[in-house]
């Protein structure tokens, strides 16, 4: 699947599969640049996001929406059947059909072109596409990385999102978590972190 668009003179592209390798490597430079950011605080690299996102190549069924102003990638936002997402991510909906749920990953967009409604874009999008893929689609869901209030790197002016995902209809899944391993910006070793679900039901 491949097609675009424009919303407010910015281009919006829409691809699945392996499609999505034209953009690649501007993907991986966008997720590892805003991933450095809280409440994230990934140390990331281009060989562990090359790894990562081959389950979005490999699979047909996956999306990735790009927002390009001109040639440059400022944003997208991911998505994959939760059948073929990591192993990490699937752990949450062991008692669940994995094949009626599709996983929405990370929304990302650089920081001087926020709040513009891109959010709402991604969203659309992805629940389209999980419509248009799954069939009995009973669950959409993503999940958040969990920071204390205390956390000594939390911005200030920092804001969660989770008033905006409730409006969107995706509320939090109690006793629905995981844990995923990565090095944050300052620590000098990987290490754990609890992931919260939030899901929408289509049922």
């Amino acid at each position: 699947m491949r097609y675009r668009y424009y919303f407010k003179h910015m281009e919006i592209v829409v691809r699945s599969g392996n499609s999505i390798e034209e953009y690649l490597s501007d993907l991986i430079a966008l997720r590892i640049k805003v991933f450095g950011e809280f409440p994230y605080l990934y140390d990331g690299s281009i060989e562990y996001e090359e790894k990562y996102l081959q389950n979005y190549l490999k699979c047909q069924e996956s999306v990735v929406v790009f927002v390009l102003d001109g040639s440059k990638v400022i944003g997208a936002s991911t998505g994959i059947p939760m059948i073929y997402a990591d192993p990490e991510f699937q752990t949450a909906y062991r008692d669940c059909d994995l094949s009626k749920i599709f996983y929405f990953g990370e929304s990302i967009v650089k920081k001087e072109y926020r709040g513009k409604g891109f959010g709402k874009i991604f969203f659309n999008e992805r629940e389209k596409h999980a419509q248009n893929v799954t069939s009995d689609l009973e669950k959409t869901c993503f999940c958040a990385v969990v920071r204390s209030e205390d956390h000594p790197l939390r911005p200030k002016d920092y804001k969660d999102l989770i008033e905006y995902w409730e409006k969107r209809g995706y509320f939090i899944s109690k006793g629905r978590v995981c844990q995923f391993e990565w090095k944050d910006i300052d620590q000098d070793f990987d290490s754990f972190k609890k992931l919260q679900f939030y899901e929408k039901s289509w049922k």
